[in-house]
């Protein structure tokens, strides 16, 4: 049976199937695209279940994650259901990313914060906190030695991005999310603690 198929029906106050979808792919990996592919489903149920199957399916194996990390990146800003947007900001940190693409994760997910959905925001605020935490992964092709600082930049960057964030309108990280940064007396944003 093909995997939208298992997803389908009910109403969104239930998984449905997905579970059974989970260990379907968990047995067949070579499912994964298949499951993937409804993320773009024209039925919300189909997209929300899939979601949280796939969230299900890559948390012990993020790799299976990997060959579709521009897809999730998009997806993740063009998202405006409330179950893809909870259970992608739980993949987005499992995938490999470079600084550019960190930052716009960053970015997305700062602006989960607002979001009308308690659960939402939760994932939104734990994303933040692995993308940008002192366990965060290294930067793609940036070396082992690199991390992605709290707003989407490395802690090498240099003077001209760290004042250009500054004057962003991005609101602040939360104080209970971000000990790294602090402004100078000119407003001018520095990297606090090193990562």
């Amino acid at each position: 049976m093909n995997i939208a198929a298992l997803l389908a029906g009910g109403d969104r106050r239930s998984i449905g199937r997905s579970n059974q979808v989970v260990a379907l792919v968990r047995v067949r990996p070579e499912r994964f695209a298949e499951l993937m592919r409804c993320l773009w489903s024209d039925d919300p149920i189909v997209r929300m279940r899939a979601a949280d199957a796939a969230e299900k399916v890559s948390a012990p194996l993020p790799e299976l994650l990997a060959p579709f990390r521009a897809e999730l990146l998009g997806l993740l800003v063009e998202a405006d259901q409330q179950e893809m947007r909870w259970h992608l900001a739980q993949m987005i940190p499992r995938l490999s990313l470079n600084s550019t693409e960190r930052g716009r994760a960053i970015a997305t997910l700062r602006a989960f914060l607002s979001d009308d959905s308690s659960i939402v925001k939760t994932c939104a605020m734990q994303a933040l906190v692995e993308l940008t935490g002192p366990g965060a992964k290294p930067i793609r092709g940036g070396g082992a030695h690199r991390r992605v600082g709290p707003h989407g930049y490395s802690r090498h960057a240099g003077t001209r991005s760290k004042t250009a964030l500054a004057a962003s309108k991005t609101p602040a990280c939360p104080k209970s999310l971000c000990a790294f940064h602090k402004t100078d007396s000119r407003g001018v944003l520095t990297l606090g603690k090193s990562l």
